[in-house]
Protein backbone atom coordinates (compact mmCIF):
# COMPACT_ATOMS: atom_id res chain seq x y z
CA UNK A 1 0.00 0.00 0.00
CA UNK A 2 1.50 3.33 -1.11
CA UNK A 3 1.55 6.18 1.41
CA UNK A 4 1.11 9.67 -0.05
CA UNK A 5 1.47 13.13 1.50
CA UNK A 6 -0.71 15.95 0.15
CA UNK A 7 0.25 19.51 1.08
CA UNK A 8 -2.79 21.79 0.97
CA UNK A 9 -4.89 18.65 1.19
CA UNK A 10 -7.88 20.35 2.82
CA UNK A 11 -8.25 22.66 -0.15
CA UNK A 12 -10.55 22.28 -3.13
CA UNK A 13 -8.23 20.22 -5.35
CA UNK A 14 -6.33 18.57 -2.50
CA UNK A 15 -9.45 17.15 -0.85
CA UNK A 16 -10.62 15.61 -4.13
CA UNK A 17 -7.13 14.15 -4.64
CA UNK A 18 -7.14 12.68 -1.12
CA UNK A 19 -10.53 11.10 -1.74
CA UNK A 20 -9.45 9.58 -5.07
CA UNK A 21 -6.23 8.13 -3.64
CA UNK A 22 -8.04 6.60 -0.67
CA UNK A 23 -10.55 5.05 -3.08
CA UNK A 24 -7.59 3.62 -4.99
CA UNK A 25 -6.41 1.85 -1.83
CA UNK A 26 -3.60 4.19 -0.82
CA UNK A 27 -2.79 5.64 2.58
CA UNK A 28 -3.12 9.42 2.68
CA UNK A 29 -1.70 12.08 4.98
CA UNK A 30 -2.80 15.70 4.56
CA UNK A 31 -1.08 18.81 5.86
CA UNK A 32 -2.93 22.12 5.64
CA UNK A 33 -2.86 25.30 7.73
CA UNK A 34 -6.54 25.95 6.82
CA UNK A 35 -5.81 29.47 5.56
CA UNK A 36 -7.80 28.79 2.40
CA UNK A 37 -8.46 25.09 2.89
CA UNK A 38 -11.45 23.96 4.96
CA UNK A 39 -11.60 21.09 7.42
CA UNK A 40 -15.14 20.39 6.17
CA UNK A 41 -13.59 19.32 2.86
CA UNK A 42 -11.86 16.36 4.51
CA UNK A 43 -14.13 15.75 7.51
CA UNK A 44 -15.79 12.75 5.84
CA UNK A 45 -12.36 11.17 5.27
CA UNK A 46 -11.37 11.17 8.94
CA UNK A 47 -13.37 7.96 9.53
CA UNK A 48 -11.06 6.10 7.15
CA UNK A 49 -8.23 4.33 9.04
CA UNK A 50 -5.89 4.97 6.10
CA UNK A 51 -6.33 8.74 6.40
CA UNK A 52 -4.69 11.19 8.78
CA UNK A 53 -4.15 14.93 8.82
CA UNK A 54 -2.00 17.63 10.40
CA UNK A 55 -3.20 21.21 10.79
CA UNK A 56 0.12 22.94 10.29
CA UNK A 57 2.05 25.21 7.94
CA UNK A 58 4.31 23.45 5.43
CA UNK A 59 7.08 25.87 6.41
CA UNK A 60 7.34 24.05 9.76
CA UNK A 61 10.48 22.07 8.93
CA UNK A 62 10.20 19.73 11.93
CA UNK A 63 6.69 18.60 11.03
CA UNK A 64 7.45 18.34 7.31
CA UNK A 65 10.58 16.28 7.97
CA UNK A 66 8.56 13.70 9.89
CA UNK A 67 5.70 13.54 7.39
CA UNK A 68 7.96 13.30 4.35
CA UNK A 69 10.09 10.61 5.96
CA UNK A 70 6.97 8.44 6.35
CA UNK A 71 5.51 8.84 2.85
CA UNK A 72 6.31 7.43 -0.60
CA UNK A 73 5.06 10.28 -2.81
CA UNK A 74 4.44 13.99 -2.19
CA UNK A 75 1.70 15.92 -3.97
CA UNK A 76 2.58 19.56 -3.32
CA UNK A 77 -0.59 21.61 -3.76
CA UNK A 78 -0.25 24.09 -0.88
CA UNK A 79 -0.12 27.68 -2.14
CA UNK A 80 -1.69 31.10 -1.80
CA UNK A 81 -4.53 31.03 -4.33
CA UNK A 82 -7.19 33.31 -5.79
CA UNK A 83 -6.68 36.67 -7.49
CA UNK A 84 -8.40 38.55 -4.67
CA UNK A 85 -6.16 37.01 -2.03
CA UNK A 86 -3.03 37.61 -4.11
CA UNK A 87 -3.92 41.30 -4.53
CA UNK A 88 -4.69 41.73 -0.83
CA UNK A 89 -1.83 39.62 0.61
CA UNK A 90 1.18 39.76 -1.75
CA UNK A 91 3.72 39.13 1.02
CA UNK A 92 1.99 35.94 2.13
CA UNK A 93 1.69 34.85 -1.51
CA UNK A 94 5.42 35.12 -2.16
CA UNK A 95 6.57 33.70 1.18
CA UNK A 96 4.13 30.78 1.15
CA UNK A 97 4.70 29.79 -2.45
CA UNK A 98 8.48 30.08 -2.55
CA UNK A 99 9.36 29.31 1.08
CA UNK A 100 6.91 26.44 1.30
CA UNK A 101 8.11 24.81 -1.91
CA UNK A 102 11.71 25.18 -0.75
CA UNK A 103 10.92 23.22 2.44
CA UNK A 104 9.05 20.54 0.48
CA UNK A 105 11.94 20.03 -1.94
CA UNK A 106 14.58 20.06 0.81
CA UNK A 107 12.80 17.34 2.76
CA UNK A 108 11.95 15.39 -0.40
CA UNK A 109 15.63 15.37 -1.30
CA UNK A 110 16.63 14.22 2.19
CA UNK A 111 14.46 11.12 1.90
CA UNK A 112 14.48 10.86 -1.91
CA UNK A 113 10.72 11.08 -2.35
CA UNK A 114 8.96 11.59 -5.67
CA UNK A 115 7.31 15.02 -5.71
CA UNK A 116 4.48 16.33 -7.86
CA UNK A 117 4.50 20.14 -7.93
CA UNK A 118 1.27 21.97 -8.75
CA UNK A 119 1.98 25.08 -10.80
CA UNK A 120 -0.37 27.33 -12.75
CA UNK A 121 -1.26 28.69 -16.16
CA UNK A 122 -0.49 32.11 -14.67
CA UNK A 123 3.19 31.49 -15.48
CA UNK A 124 2.37 32.10 -19.16
CA UNK A 125 1.59 35.69 -18.21
CA UNK A 126 0.68 37.87 -21.17
CA UNK A 127 1.58 35.25 -23.76
CA UNK A 128 0.01 35.82 -27.18
CA UNK A 129 0.77 32.51 -28.89
CA UNK A 130 -2.17 30.11 -28.59
CA UNK A 131 -2.55 27.45 -27.43
CA UNK A 132 0.08 27.67 -24.68
CA UNK A 133 2.84 25.05 -24.97
CA UNK A 134 5.01 24.05 -22.03
CA UNK A 135 8.17 25.44 -23.66
CA UNK A 136 6.69 28.82 -24.67
CA UNK A 137 8.31 32.08 -23.59
CA UNK A 138 6.59 33.93 -20.77
CA UNK A 139 5.82 37.66 -20.51
CA UNK A 140 4.92 39.14 -17.12
CA UNK A 141 3.79 42.63 -16.19
CA UNK A 142 5.71 45.11 -14.00
CA UNK A 143 6.65 44.42 -10.38
CA UNK A 144 4.56 47.40 -9.26
CA UNK A 145 1.44 45.30 -10.00
CA UNK A 146 1.05 42.76 -7.18
CA UNK A 147 -1.08 40.42 -9.33
CA UNK A 148 2.17 39.31 -11.04
CA UNK A 149 3.73 38.20 -7.75
CA UNK A 150 1.78 34.94 -7.90
CA UNK A 151 2.98 34.06 -11.41
CA UNK A 152 6.56 34.99 -10.52
CA UNK A 153 6.51 32.95 -7.31
CA UNK A 154 5.20 29.87 -9.13
CA UNK A 155 7.88 30.29 -11.81
CA UNK A 156 10.51 30.24 -9.06
CA UNK A 157 8.87 27.05 -7.72
CA UNK A 158 9.25 25.47 -11.15
CA UNK A 159 12.86 26.60 -11.53
CA UNK A 160 13.70 25.24 -8.08
CA UNK A 161 12.02 21.88 -8.67
CA UNK A 162 13.74 21.42 -12.04
CA UNK A 163 17.07 22.41 -10.46
CA UNK A 164 16.64 19.71 -7.79
CA UNK A 165 15.91 17.22 -10.56
CA UNK A 166 18.91 18.26 -12.67
CA UNK A 167 21.50 18.59 -9.92
CA UNK A 168 20.34 15.98 -7.41
CA UNK A 169 18.27 13.65 -9.59
CA UNK A 170 15.21 14.21 -7.42
CA UNK A 171 12.15 12.71 -9.17
CA UNK A 172 9.85 15.70 -9.71
CA UNK A 173 6.89 16.30 -12.02
CA UNK A 174 5.42 19.78 -12.59
CA UNK A 175 1.76 20.23 -13.55
CA UNK A 176 0.43 23.57 -14.78
CA UNK A 177 -3.26 23.76 -13.96
CA UNK A 178 -5.68 25.81 -16.09
CA UNK A 179 -8.83 27.03 -14.28
CA UNK A 180 -9.73 23.90 -12.35
CA UNK A 181 -13.36 23.98 -11.19
CA UNK A 182 -15.90 21.76 -9.46
CA UNK A 183 -17.72 21.08 -6.17
CA UNK A 184 -16.09 22.45 -2.98
CA UNK A 185 -14.37 25.34 -4.73
CA UNK A 186 -14.69 28.54 -2.74
CA UNK A 187 -15.63 31.83 -4.38
CA UNK A 188 -14.22 33.71 -1.39
CA UNK A 189 -10.96 34.68 -3.09
CA UNK A 190 -12.20 35.52 -6.57
CA UNK A 191 -12.93 32.08 -8.12
CA UNK A 192 -15.45 32.93 -10.80
CA UNK A 193 -17.67 29.87 -11.27
CA UNK A 194 -18.77 29.23 -7.67
CA UNK A 195 -19.55 32.94 -7.28
CA UNK A 196 -21.64 32.96 -10.44
CA UNK A 197 -23.55 29.88 -9.28
CA UNK A 198 -24.27 31.27 -5.80
CA UNK A 199 -25.48 34.58 -7.17
CA UNK A 200 -27.67 32.82 -9.76
CA UNK A 201 -29.26 30.47 -7.21
CA UNK A 202 -30.10 33.48 -5.01
CA UNK A 203 -31.37 35.51 -8.03
CA UNK A 204 -28.78 38.17 -7.19
CA UNK A 205 -26.89 40.21 -9.79
CA UNK A 206 -24.06 38.25 -11.40
CA UNK A 207 -20.98 40.49 -11.34
CA UNK A 208 -18.73 40.26 -14.39
CA UNK A 209 -15.34 41.97 -14.21
CA UNK A 210 -14.33 43.95 -17.29
CA UNK A 211 -16.23 43.56 -20.55
CA UNK A 212 -16.74 39.82 -20.06
CA UNK A 213 -15.17 38.96 -23.42
CA UNK A 214 -12.06 37.41 -21.87
CA UNK A 215 -11.90 33.71 -22.77
CA UNK A 216 -11.08 30.85 -20.42
CA UNK A 217 -11.04 27.04 -20.42
CA UNK A 218 -12.55 25.42 -17.31
CA UNK A 219 -11.56 21.84 -16.45
CA UNK A 220 -13.46 19.60 -14.04
CA UNK A 221 -11.50 18.76 -10.89
CA UNK A 222 -12.18 15.03 -11.36
CA UNK A 223 -10.48 15.11 -14.77
CA UNK A 224 -7.57 17.07 -13.29
CA UNK A 225 -7.11 14.57 -10.44
CA UNK A 226 -7.10 11.70 -12.92
CA UNK A 227 -4.27 13.39 -14.83
CA UNK A 228 -2.18 14.21 -11.74
CA UNK A 229 -2.38 10.66 -10.38
CA UNK A 230 -1.50 9.14 -13.76
CA UNK A 231 1.54 11.41 -14.21
CA UNK A 232 2.83 10.42 -10.77
CA UNK A 233 3.02 6.79 -11.93
CA UNK A 234 4.96 7.40 -15.16
CA UNK A 235 8.78 7.45 -14.77
CA UNK A 236 9.21 9.27 -18.11
CA UNK A 237 7.28 12.26 -16.69
CA UNK A 238 10.03 13.01 -14.16
CA UNK A 239 11.81 16.30 -14.79
CA UNK A 240 9.02 17.44 -17.12
CA UNK A 241 6.29 20.11 -17.13
CA UNK A 242 2.73 19.31 -18.24
CA UNK A 243 -0.32 21.46 -18.94
CA UNK A 244 -3.55 20.12 -17.43
CA UNK A 245 -6.78 21.75 -18.50
CA UNK A 246 -9.64 21.86 -20.94
CA UNK A 247 -9.54 23.23 -24.47
CA UNK A 248 -13.26 24.11 -24.43
CA UNK A 249 -13.16 27.91 -24.51
CA UNK A 250 -15.90 30.20 -23.21
CA UNK A 251 -16.12 33.93 -22.57
CA UNK A 252 -16.83 34.98 -19.00
CA UNK A 253 -20.04 36.67 -20.10
CA UNK A 254 -21.19 33.49 -21.89
CA UNK A 255 -20.28 31.52 -18.76
CA UNK A 256 -22.53 33.77 -16.67
CA UNK A 257 -25.34 33.28 -19.17
CA UNK A 258 -24.94 29.47 -19.07
CA UNK A 259 -25.00 29.47 -15.28
CA UNK A 260 -28.14 31.62 -15.32
CA UNK A 261 -29.85 29.29 -17.77
CA UNK A 262 -28.92 26.10 -15.93
CA UNK A 263 -30.15 27.47 -12.59
CA UNK A 264 -33.33 28.97 -14.11
CA UNK A 265 -32.24 32.20 -12.48
CA UNK A 266 -33.67 35.69 -12.82
CA UNK A 267 -30.29 37.27 -12.07
CA UNK A 268 -29.19 40.27 -14.08
CA UNK A 269 -25.65 40.54 -15.46
CA UNK A 270 -23.70 43.51 -14.09
CA UNK A 271 -20.30 44.61 -15.38
CA UNK A 272 -17.75 45.86 -12.84
CA UNK A 273 -14.56 47.72 -13.95
CA UNK A 274 -11.32 45.95 -13.02
CA UNK A 275 -10.06 48.98 -11.11
CA UNK A 276 -13.13 48.77 -8.89
CA UNK A 277 -12.97 44.99 -8.49
CA UNK A 278 -9.26 44.63 -7.74
CA UNK A 279 -6.77 47.50 -7.88
CA UNK A 280 -5.86 50.45 -10.09
CA UNK A 281 -4.05 49.30 -13.22
CA UNK A 282 -5.08 45.65 -12.84
CA UNK A 283 -4.16 43.61 -15.92
CA UNK A 284 -6.11 40.59 -17.10
CA UNK A 285 -5.65 38.17 -19.99
CA UNK A 286 -7.93 38.13 -23.00
CA UNK A 287 -7.43 34.47 -23.70
CA UNK A 288 -5.93 31.41 -22.02
CA UNK A 289 -5.98 27.96 -23.60
CA UNK A 290 -3.56 25.05 -23.12
CA UNK A 291 -1.98 22.71 -25.60
CA UNK A 292 -2.62 19.16 -24.37
CA UNK A 293 -0.31 17.47 -26.90
CA UNK A 294 2.41 16.70 -24.37
CA UNK A 295 0.23 15.16 -21.67
CA UNK A 296 -1.74 13.16 -24.24
CA UNK A 297 1.50 11.73 -25.62
CA UNK A 298 2.70 10.87 -22.10
CA UNK A 299 -0.41 9.25 -20.59
CA UNK A 300 -3.19 9.46 -23.20
CA UNK A 301 -5.12 11.94 -21.06
CA UNK A 302 -7.79 14.36 -22.18
CA UNK A 303 -10.78 15.82 -20.29
CA UNK A 304 -13.92 13.67 -20.22
CA UNK A 305 -16.42 15.99 -18.52
CA UNK A 306 -18.01 18.91 -20.36
CA UNK A 307 -18.40 22.42 -18.98
CA UNK A 308 -22.18 21.99 -18.71
CA UNK A 309 -21.73 18.80 -16.67
CA UNK A 310 -19.30 20.64 -14.41
CA UNK A 311 -21.67 23.59 -13.96
CA UNK A 312 -24.46 21.16 -13.01
CA UNK A 313 -22.19 19.48 -10.42
CA UNK A 314 -21.39 22.86 -8.86
CA UNK A 315 -25.06 23.88 -8.83
CA UNK A 316 -26.02 20.63 -7.06
CA UNK A 317 -23.23 21.10 -4.51
CA UNK A 318 -24.05 24.75 -3.79
CA UNK A 319 -27.76 24.00 -3.38
CA UNK A 320 -26.92 21.23 -0.93
CA UNK A 321 -24.68 23.60 1.01
CA UNK A 322 -27.44 26.20 1.21
CA UNK A 323 -29.92 23.60 2.43
CA UNK A 324 -27.57 22.64 5.27
CA UNK A 325 -26.69 26.23 6.18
Amino acid sequence: MKHVLITGGAGFIGSHLAEALLNAGQRVTVIDNLTTGRFENIAQLTQNPDFRFAIEDIRNLTVMDRLVSECDVIYHLAAAVGVQRIINSPTETIETNIGGTEIVLQTARRYRKKTIIASTSEVYGKGVRFPFHEDDDTVLGPTIRSRWSYAASKMVDEFLALAYHKEMNLPVVIVRLFNTVGPRQSGQYGMVLPRFVRWAIADEAIQIYGDGEQQRCFCNVHDVIRAIIALADVPSAEGEVFNIGSTEEVTIRALAQRVRERTNSRSELHHIPYDQAYETGFEDFRRRVPSLDKIYAAIGWKPALSLDETIDQIIAYEREQMNHA
